[in-house]
């Protein structure tokens, strides 16, 4: 069994910054991809970011210049680097991992981090 957490939620004023992570832990086999999402209630789940097995990483344009997905695969971690945050910013923070179990690649979710930007 997989199981994906995230960390590094909270408040935060407008312009500050956060670091999300978001660790695997279980029987990990290759993590192909990671990706973080974001959730306002009422509204559809919104793609941020992505990073691929060969490091390749994208960011949404909403987020482009300010936020910066890595990984660290010794750690079976990603991490979302959130600066200038913005008040249109604050959600739940979503992981989701793509691991090849066997075979089989399976997607995995964590169950969020909530980021609140107010001042």
């Amino acid at each position: 069994q997989v199981q994906l957490a995230e960390s590094g939620g909270g408040l935060v004023q407008p312009g500050g910054s956060l670091r999300l992570s978001c660790a695997a832990s279980g029987s990990v086999g290759s993590i192909e991809a990671w990706g973080w999402y974001r959730q306002v209630p009422g509204k559809k789940r919104e793609w941020v970011a992505g990073i691929t097995g060969a490091g390749s990483a994208n960011v949404a344009d909403s987020v482009k210049g300010r936020f910066t997905i890595s990984r660290d695969n010794a750690k079976n971690t990603v991490y979302l680097q959130m600066n200038s945050l913005k008040p249109e910013d604050p959600a739940v923070y979503l992981c989701d991992a793509v691991i090849q179990m066997g075979a089989t690649p399976i997607l995995y979710w964590g169950q969020g981090t909530q980021v609140t930007v107010s001042s």
